[in-house]
């Protein structure tokens, strides 16, 4: 039930902010960041970091934009956002390192990223604590590949 994966191929994009407080890209102003952004190419390919039921699959202009959000059980849950496409629906069982969408540039965005949180019982916690940016290479594509029919 832990989301332990990362979302994202760590060898074709970059972390470009972390969880906590930092300045609002758009008020200029410290403002508490609940997530990790990565940052890549259009279309670059987000998976499922654990096992778990698609509760939510919802467009926002003015907040996350495209997102889908999954309960994995035992109090946890992870959201995608701004995304460009989203290839699940509500309802969907989900396994770890499955494709749920493609990164983009939806909703309050200043350019293509993932922003992805985890949620504990209610509260987001520092998603950095829950997958390795060691998970890379060969050991990330195995995962991968298992759950989306060779699709990396």
């Amino acid at each position: 039930c832990v989301p332990a994966v990362p979302p994202v191929h760590l060898d074709k994009v970059r972390i470009s902010s972390l969880f906590g407080l930092r300045s609002d890209p758009f008020m200029k102003t410290p403002k508490m960041h609940t997530g990790v952004d990565f940052v890549g190419k259009t279309g670059e390919p987000i998976y499922a970091s654990g096992n778990g039921k698609v509760v939510e699959v919802s467009f926002n202009f003015f907040g996350y934009g495209k997102e889908v959000i999954i309960d994995h059980g035992f109090g946890y849950k992870t959201r995608y956002a701004h995304l460009n496409t989203i290839d699940v629906k509500e309802g969907d069982i989900v396994e770890r390192g499955q494709k749920i969408g493609g990164m983009g540039n939806s909703g309050r965005s200043t350019g293509t990223h993932l922003h992805y949180e985890v949620m504990y019982k209610g509260n987001r916690v520092n998603p950095s604590n829950y997958f390795s940016r060691d998970m890379k290479g060969e050991e990330f594509l195995s995962i991968v590949k298992s759950n989306n029919s060779g699709e990396a």
